[in-house]
């Protein structure tokens, strides 16, 4: 009796016995990147800061969404509790009117030093 030979697999590429490691890139530069960057330290640590706080903080918001051929929309927020929605250009166009003036109104605005010099 002889023992029958296995039926030959579809599969034409070799099965390796165990999992390669991934291809590593080859070390480059990258585009503009100064060669040696890493030796010289960080420049801008070195800089005063871009973004000095000034001081002024956002108090009123006012966001208008008018997508083209929609109905547009409109929400004035203010800090002081103020919050207020329009839907439809006239109304959407009355609360931007009011907004402008609520910044005249506002106690959170109205008590800010030095703002009839600017």
């Amino acid at each position: 009796m002889t023992t029958p030979t296995p039926p030959a697999l579809d599969c034409p590429t070799h099965t390796p016995d165990r999992p390669h490691s991934a291809p590593q890139p080859v070390d480059t530069v990258a585009v503009g990147e100064p060669k040696g960057a890493a030796r010289k330290g960080v420049v801008s640590a070195l800089r005063s800061d871009p973004h000095r706080d000034d001081g002024r903080r956002p108090v009123a918001w006012l966001h208008i969404t008018a997508p083209r051929g929609a109905i547009p929309t409109a929400t004035s927020t203010c800090a002081c509790g103020r919050d207020r929605s329009a839907i439809g250009k006239p109304r959407v166009l009355a609360l931007i009117d009011d907004h402008t003036a609520h910044r005249n109104t506002c106690p959170l605005r109205s008590s800010q030093e030095g703002r009839a010099a600017a």
